[in-house]
Formats: structure tokens, sequence, C-alpha cells
């Protein structure tokens, strides 16, 4: 897709250069994983077994590792080479405690991290058409990511999406890296969250996602293992927790007191700044008013988020 600035009237075309990944884009991304990717950056060429880790970041809202590797051509298998790497944390758990605990001046224990929240990330200038379609396996903690390098210094970091869910990876993926990695990793889609839940429940969330997607057209769901987020740029605005006759709403980085709550209807999670990092204020949605509610709640919200 064409990039331009405008000069007057004129649109004229912004042209693309060529992507240095090794002394680029690795230095770049390091130097600010937590705005593109909403990590911490633990190190650098990490070095274990006979293969090396580009870099090693860690997901403090999710509690798990999250390796980097750079691509320069598209000669490789995005299956084969992620699970290599994924096995190799599994197996190698201690290590990478140590390796994060020396860098980051941490006190992390292995009960700590969840690995079943572990992925990688491929950064590459471009990825084949079945590297792509490759992503549209379930349960696949793998993702794709094009960077593209243009002349006015303007960088564009895109998540590539298969153009369909096909079947799990644990049917067709049966060596030993597979074992290992579908024995642990979890990849959690909506309807996890619903398996044990009413259908009134699952009402509510319908919708509350339904409106919560005609706010912005930018927004993604976002399912994790605690909760469904509704994200904007790889960052949650608000998630949602399904529970047994309700959906409670967390409304990120703000307290009561920065919300317009007239009904006086939320409250503040306590401890939520020491766990994740960011003031969350709870509401609890148990009717179809409660989602109107809930809504301009949101609206708050994002509004905040984009400014």
């Amino acid at each position: 897709m064409p990039i331009y600035k405008k000069n007057g009237r004129k649109l004229l075309p912004i042209k693309e250069k060529k992507v240095d990944l090794e002394l680029t884009i690795q230095k770049l991304v390091e130097e600010n994983v937590t705005e593109i990717f909403s990590l911490v950056y633990v190190c650098s060429e990490y070095p274990l077994h006979n293969l090396r880790i580009d870099t090693l970041a860690f997901d403090e809202e999710q509690k798990s590792f999250v390796v980097i590797e750079y691509k320069k051509d598209r000669n490789f298998s995005v299956i084969d080479q992620g699970y290599a790497y994924l096995a190799l944390l599994l197996n190698n758990k201690a290590d990478f405690i140590l390796e994060y605990n020396e860098k980051c001046q941490g006190n992390l224990k292995k009960n700590d991290v969840d690995w079943s929240q572990s992925k990688v990330i491929f950064v590459a200038p471009s990825f084949t058409k079945y590297q792509i379609e490759a992503m549209g396996f379930q349960d696949l903690p793998i993702e794709l990511w094009e960077v593209k390098l243009f002349e006015n210094e303007t960088i564009l970091f895109n998540q590539l999406r298969a153009s369909e869910k096909s079947e799990s990876i644990k049917t067709i993926k049966k060596d030993k890296n597979a074992e290992v990695v579908s024995r642990e990793i979890k990849q959690y889609s909506v309807e996890n969250h619903f398996r044990q839940k009413g259908n009134r429940t699952r009402a509510i969330y319908n919708m509350f996602s339904e409106r919560m997607l005609e706010l912005d057209p930018r927004f993604v769901i976002n399912p994790k293992k605690i909760y469904i987020g509704f994200s904007i740029d790889r960052n949650n605005v608000v998630n949602v927790q399904p529970k047994a006759s309700k959906v409670v709403l967390d409304l990120l980085r703000v307290r009561p007191q920065d919300l317009n709550d007239p009904e006086k209807k939320t409250r503040y999670m306590n401890h939520s700044y020491d766990w994740y990092h960011q003031h969350v204020t709870q509401f609890d949605i148990k009717n179809e008013d409660d989602v109107e509610y809930a809504i301009m709640l949101a609206k708050q919200v994002l509004k905040r988020f984009i400014g």
C-alpha cells in the first residue's frame, strides 16, 4: 500500500528504503520494544544450546517470555523455527529466569511466569503467502510482523494475519518440539471464556462487543488467559472478564475519580497498579441497561487513550 505526504494540494509518494535488519531494525526494536510490542527488553543475542535468540523480551502483563527473531530472507518455516525456539524456552526455564533476573535486576521465580503464554515474534521486510497462511492454524503461539522503512524516516510495523482460521496446529504437528510446546502453551479464544458460563452472560458480552467495535474501527478483540481485551495497536483500552452471571469491565489507566460516573457504579481494583503497572477501574455489566452505561464509560477511556 503506497504512502504519501501532502504538499499543498498535491500528494507526493514516500519511497520505501531497504531495511537493514541486523544493524538498524534490531537495534531500533530493542530500544523501543515497549512502544512497539508493549514488552520489556531483557537481552540481545542470547546463546543457549546451539541456538541464538536475537532478542529476548518479557511481557509483564501476561508474565511470559517472548522471543523476537529478525529474518532477512523468506526461505524458512515459521512453524518449525518458531517451535524450536519455544521448545528451547520451555526446556530451559531456569536459564531464562536467571537471564531475566541478571539483566533486569529482578527477583523472578519459575512459578511467577505463565509459561503457557510464551510466544515467538518474527520480524522481516516481507513474508511469503505460505508463511502468512500458516498463521491461520489455531493454537499457534507465533506472530509475523512486517517492517517497512521509508525515505522520510517513517517506519511501519504491521502484524500479518491469515485470511481465515483453519484446524488446530496440534492435529498436524507431531514432532518432539511440537509435543513440548503443545503440552505447555495455550492459545485462548473468546469461546474459551464461555464454556462454563451461561447463555445470558454470552448474550451480554455479544451486545457489548458489537457496540465496542462500532466505537472505533481499529479495535481488535484480543483474548487472553483471564480476560478478553479490546486493543488498538496492541495496547488494550478495556478488558472484559466473563463471570457466571455478569461480565466485569476493566477500564484501564483510570481511577474512579478520572471518570464521569453519575451513578457511582464503578470501583477501583485494589493493588491494580502493583500487579498491572496501571490503574484499573471496574464496572459490572449484568443486563442490557448496564451495557449502555459500560459503553459510556468505555468512550471516556478511549478518548483518554487516543489523547
